[in-house]
């Protein structure tokens, strides 16, 4: 009767919406449907069909008397008032001139028009008065009443969201079907609103227990978010398994196993996991929804699906900066000098702090005692003529001189990575305009570290898509210009205690942690390789991190290398790491020899590496104590698996450590 298919769905949108305006604005019939006959033809384009006149006047009367039976009344408590059919004799009121049983009366049943439909239109259209009298009526339908909540937390009034949505829940679960998953999700991001998060979980618990299968499939969604977002990807799996149990088919709970798959940076599986539901949704006759463009996205890249799937709820300077970083990829990269380094130091001779890569002047950091820095190696070893210092071009520096000025952040202290505590950059964002406007800032390590920490330093930094999508490209930038500077074969070094050196040091530092978490530690230990080649005094301890990953990796005569590098070092995963390897090569001997001695140094690591099961000690938070239970724990928790994986050692360990 209606010809849908000549009426496109935003054009017979455009019609309830202009017809409820109407009928908001005087809810009289009669003349509703004289403005039915006059308007609802030209709006959808009727005469674009080849109808007659007196055809598309017939039609827009019939669809101007279904919008009108199904469009609550406020006059009438919000229900309702349908029009009563002309008797048979009367004229037809579409305007024919025939009998009404002779014309639309002899059309048969008129179709129905859903009345949910139109409340949530009208939701958009009446005014707060009239929203609340409805509210009072309960004459909203129920799955509605999330989009008021909505509205509600865009306006910051999560208490009244929370109120609204609660008394929907408060009955029988099982009853409430997939329409009601917009209020559970409204709901629980209302408690994180109000810090409400024992209530939100207790909810989720009793929708988990409780509700439908849809609802508890939204539920466990939700929970599987909480552990993505906790970093407790095990806790997350199994809520995300309970979610496909519970509905297998729901497009959120594809996204969710793309997400968890994605923060766990695998992004492999992310791909084929992603070809799978587009597979499986196009078979089921999905096309053009949302959900199966981010599909098509993921099977390219997770992470940058990840990114753009959330760009609506990212601080719109994120984005921007993502944009950014795509213009400033394909830059060529810039022109560094190198420079002896002339480090000056209290009580030496300057000319001869030259021939050393001396660890302990930090005096430009200007540090306070720090207990959690890395005991350091000898500092007196002899380096005549390697020792350099990085030397941007005149124009880099004029553009770091304005940087400078314009930035309102300094530098972390000594190897810290965060600015100290009370630090805002992101409150004064007036630098991003410039970095958006001036990619050329990409060219200057020292702006690349302050970009890094900027980040860094930013609430949403923690979402794995950013960090890779953000923060990994300036730091793959900052890798390729040493790369291109001091290529392995170059034996000149960066040393830390040149302060021109260590924005470039901090950001290899941060590349190897970017590379941890994602999940490539063949990469990372390269990484720290060139960080501990650059800065052979090692201000940062990566030489522990490093020592681990040998063992891990089975490459016991690398371990022993590294071990010999750094003599009577202090750092348990150094004097026990040596310990493990010796043992696994078979060198029994040599390995008592220097457990002996790692025993007199750090007495307690043998203790906590031994035992199936240890109390917790109490940890410092400002650093560990050398030989202390806490040092001991820590290295236990990194390490014990390993020493465990290696039959007969802990017993071993345990007799000659006693």
């Amino acid at each position: 009767m209606f010809h849908h298919e000549t009426v496109d769905a935003e054009r017979f949108e455009q019609v309830i919406v202009q017809a409820i305006r109407q009928i908001l604005e005087r809810p009289d019939p009669e003349r509703f449907l004289h403005w039915a006959r006059s308007n609802i033809p030209g709006i959808l384009g009727l005469s674009d069909d080849f109808l007659s006149d007196f055809e598309a006047h017939r039609l827009a009367t019939l669809l101007g008397t279904v919008i009108w039976n199904a469009t609550p009344q406020q006059g009438n408590g919000f229900r309702p008032l349908p029009i009563d059919p002309p008797d048979a004799e009367a004229a037809c009121p579409c305007g024919s001139g025939l009998r009404y049983q002779d014309c639309c009366g002899n059309l048969g049943d008129m179709p129905i028009l859903s009345t949910d439909l139109i409340w949530e239109i009208l939701l958009d259209e009446i005014s707060e008065r009239s929203l609340r009298e409805a509210l009072s009526l309960n004459a909203i339908p129920g799955p509605l009443l999330a989009k008021i909540a909505d509205r509600w937390l865009d306006e910051d009034r999560p208490g009244r969201a929370v109120a609204l949505l609660e008394p929907l829940f408060s009955g029988s679960l099982a009853d409430l079907g997939a329409a009601y998953e917009p209020a559970l999700d409204i709901l629980c991001d209302a408690y994180d609103r109000l810090d409400h998060w024992r209530k939100k979980l207790h909810f989720l618990d009793r929708v988990c227990a409780e509700g439908s299968r849809s609802l508890q499939a939204a539920a466990w969604q939700r929970r599987s978010t909480i552990h993505i977002d906790e970093g407790d990807f095990a806790q997350a799996q199994s809520a995300f398994t309970s979610a496909l149990r519970c509905d297998p088919d729901n497009p959120s709970t594809a996204l969710l196993e793309i997400t968890l798959l994605a923060a766990q940076h695998n992004d492999r599986l992310a791909r084929e996991r992603a070809r799978f539901w587009l597979h499986r949704f196009r078979r089921q006759g999905y096309r053009d929804e949302s959900f199966m463009d981010f599909l098509e996205r993921a099977v390219a890249d997770p992470q940058e699906a990840m990114v753009n799937s959330h760009a609506d709820a990212l601080d719109p300077q994120l984005v921007d900066w993502h944009d950014w970083v795509g213009v400033v990829l394909g830059r060529p990269l810039p022109d560094y000098g190198l420079a002896s380094a002339r480090i000056e130091s209290p009580g030496r001779d300057s000319t001869q702090m030259e021939l050393f890569v001396a660890i302990e002047d930090d005096s430009s950091d200007a540090d306070e005692p720090d207990a959690s820095r890395t005991p350091a190696p000898d500092p007196t070893t002899v380096v005549p003529g390697l020792a350099v210092e990085l030397r941007p071009s005149a124009a880099l520096r004029r553009m770091e001189a304005m940087w400078r000025a314009l930035y309102p952040g300094s530098k972390p202290l000594s190897t810290h990575l965060s600015l100290v505590e009370g630090a805002d950059v992101w409150g004064e964002p007036g630098w991003l305009d410039y970095v958006l406007a001036h990619p050329e800032v990409t060219d200057s390590l020292d702006v690349l570290d302050d970009l890094a920490t900027a980040l860094y330093e930013h609430p949403e930094s923690a979402l794995p898509w950013v960090a890779h999508a953000l923060m990994r490209p300036l730091l793959d930038r900052a890798w390729a210009i040493l790369e291109q500077l001091l290529p392995p074969e170059d034996p000149r070094i960066l040393p830390w205690s040149a302060p021109v050196n260590r924005p470039a040091l901090r950001l290899l530092f941060r590349r190897y942690l970017s590379q941890v978490q994602e999940g490539e530690p063949k990469a990372a230990a390269f990484t720290l390789e060139t960080l501990l080649r650059l800065n052979p005094q090692d201000n940062h301890g990566v030489r522990a991190e490093l020592m681990n990953h040998y063992l891990r990796d089975g490459e016991d005569e690398q371990a022993l290398i590294l071990a010999r590098r750094f003599p009577g070092d202090l750092l348990a995963d150094l004097a026990y790491g040596e310990v493990l390897a010796l043992y696994r090569l078979g060198r029994e001997e040599r390995a008592r020899f220097v457990l002996n001695t790692a025993v007199r140094r750090l007495p307690r690591i043998p203790y906590y590496l031994t035992r199936k099961r240890i109390k917790q000690p109490r940890l410092n938070p400002l650093g560990i104590t050398p030989g202390g239970d806490d040092q001991a724990w820590l290295y236990r928790e990194a390490m014990r698996d390993v020493w465990e994986a290696e039959p007969g050692i802990l017993a071993w360990l345990k007799r000659f450590s006693a």
